[in-house]
C-alpha cells in the first residue's frame, strides 16, 4: 500500500491556505507544487511516509538534491517549501511534529545580478523593432522592450498589464505587484508614445475579436493564450531572439537582465535607494542595495580597465 495515500489531497489544501491566508502570487504557488511534488516522488521511491518522516529523512532528501547537481539557491528554495508545509501540517494537526523545522538550508552563494550598459540596452531597444513576424508584432514587441526598461517591472506584471491603466495617455502606470501589492511608476516620453500607437492596434484586434468570438480582452498585450496575454515563456523567447540579432550574447539578457539594468543605470546616474526600492516595489531595502554592489563592481571595473597605472 502507497504509504502516501490522499497526499495530494493535503498538498491542495496547503496550498489553498497559502493564497487565502497570505495572499501567496501564481509563480510562488506553481514553485511550492513543484518543489513539494519532486520531494513526494522521491519519498514514494524510497517508501517512505510524508507524514511519518523524521529529520533525517528529509536532510537525506537535501543531500540526494545536492548529488544530482541542483543548485545551492534551489535546494534552500526545495527546503523552504518542506519547512512550510510540514509547519502547516504540524498546525493542522496532520503530524504530530515539524520534521523540518531545525534543519538547516545550504549556503546561498553571493552573485550579484547580472546587468547590461546603456549602450547595450539602446541597442536591444533598436533592435526591438524590426523583430517579429508581422507588423503588429514587431509594434508590440518593440513597446514591451521600452516598457520593461523605463519602469523596471517583473516580466509578469508586464505580460499581464490590464488596457486600462495604460488609457489617458498617463505619465505614471500603477502596477500590481507580488502579493498584490500596487505601486506608480512613471512613464518615460518614449515609451508614453509607443504605447499609445500600440493601445490603437491592440484596441482594432480586440475589437475583431469580439466580431469572431463574443468576446474581448482586458489585456495590454492581448493573445490566444490560456491566460489571455503573451506569456512570460514567449516574451522571454522574444528578447533572446531581440538579443541576438542585436549580436549580444543571449545568455547575457533575459527580462529580468532588463530589470536590473533599469535599477543600476538609476543608481549610476544619482537616484536614491528609498526611491529605487519603491519602482521596483521591492519590501525590504536590503533586496534593492544588491545594486549598490553592482555599481562597485562597475567602478573597480573601469579603474583596472582605464586607469593609466593599472598597466604597469
Amino acid at each position: 500500500m502507497n504509504k502516501n495515500t490522499g497526499l495530494s489531497h493535503l498538498i491542495e489544501q496547503f496550498l489553498n491556505a497559502q493564497v487565502a491566508e497570505f495572499d501567496a502570487a501564481e509563480n510562488t504557488i506553481l514553485a511550492y507544487k513543484h518543489d513539494i511534488g519532486h520531494y513526494a516522488d522521491w519519498l514514494a521511491k524510497k517508501n517512505y511516509s510524508f507524514l511519518k518522516a523524521d529529520q533525517t529523512q528529509i536532510t537525506e532528501y537535501i543531500i540526494y538534491c545536492s548529488d544530482v547537481g541542483l543548485a545551492s539557491s534551489t535546494r534552500a528554495r526545495r527546503l523552504s517549501a518542506l519547512k512550510k508545509i510540514y509547519s502547516f501540517g504540524y498546525d493542522e494537526g496532520w503530524c504530530k511534529i515539524n520534521p523540518a523545522i531545525k534543519i538547516s538550508g545550504p549556503k546561498k552563494n553571493k552573485t550579484l545580478p547580472k546587468t547590461l550598459t546603456t549602450a547595450e540596452v539602446s541597442k536591444l531597444l533598436e533592435v526591438s523593432a524590426n523583430v517579429g513576424r508581422t507588423s503588429n508584432d514587431r509594434k508590440r514587441n518593440h513597446c514591451m522592450m521600452h516598457l520593461l526598461y523605463a519602469t523596471g517591472m517583473r516580466v509578469t506584471e508586464l505580460v499581464s498589464l490590464p488596457a486600462s491603466a495604460v488609457r489617458g495617455d498617463p505619465n505614471m502606470i500603477l502596477i500590481k505587484g507580488k502579493g498584490n501589492k500596487e505601486r506608480m511608476v512613471p512613464l518615460t516620453s518614449i515609451s508614453r508614445t509607443l504605447m499609445s500607437e500600440w493601445l490603437l492596434i491592440r484596441d482594432g484586434m480586440d475589437t475583431l475579436n469580439r466580431k469572431k468570438t463574443g468576446s474581448t480582452s482586458k489585456f495590454l498585450f492581448l493573445s490566444n493564450s490560456s491566460k489571455g496575454y503573451l506569456t512570460r515563456h514567449r516574451f522571454y523567447k522574444l528578447v533572446k531572439e531581440i538579443a541576438l540579432n542585436s549580436n549580444i550574447a543571449p545568455n547575457k539578457v533575459s527580462p529580468h537582465t532588463l530589470r536590473h539594468a533599469f535599477a543600476t543605470h538609476l543608481l549610476g546616474n544619482g537616484a536614491d535607494l528609498r526611491t529605487i526600492q519603491t519602482l521596483l516595489g521591492h519590501t525590504d531595502i536590503s533586496t534593492t542595495e544588491i545594486y549598490t554592489h553592482v555599481l562597485d563592481e562597475r567602478l573597480k571595473s573601469l579603474v583596472f580597465n582605464h586607469h593609466p597605472l593599472s598597466k604597469m
